[in-house]
């Protein structure tokens, strides 16, 4: 059985490429950079499945330490990235306000 690390760090590498970011070294676990993934404005924290699930439980902390640290390191938004462990779909969890920054930007383009 493989390590729960080889499962993340391949999930990071998919989220940086399809996002056109930078996986973070060490998985943010440095003094100055957080996360796992950062685009120009965004810090993307990814959690994984080991193996195929059918849910999912995503905890209120992650989201708050990603704003947290997104925020202190001057990147104005903050998502959360999951998938079920199947090298399939992935989802982003954003809050709100995020979410309706992105309703209007489309209603204007």
């Amino acid at each position: 059985m493989r390590p729960t690390r080889f499962f993340s760090d391949k999930q990071e590498k998919k989220v940086a490429k399809a996002l056109c970011g930078k996986q973070t070294s060490n998985s943010g676990a440095t003094a100055f950079v957080k996360g796992d993934v950062l685009t120009e404005d965004w810090l993307i924290e990814c959690k994984t499945a080991t193996s195929e699930k059918a849910s999912f439980a995503i905890k209120k902390a992650w989201l708050e330490k990603n704003r947290e640290e997104a925020f202190e390191m001057g990147k104005h938004n903050s998502a959360l990235c999951f998938d079920f462990g199947d090298n399939g779909t992935r989802y982003y969890v954003i809050d709100e306000k995020t979410f309706k920054q992105l309703i209007k930007q489309e209603s204007e383009d």
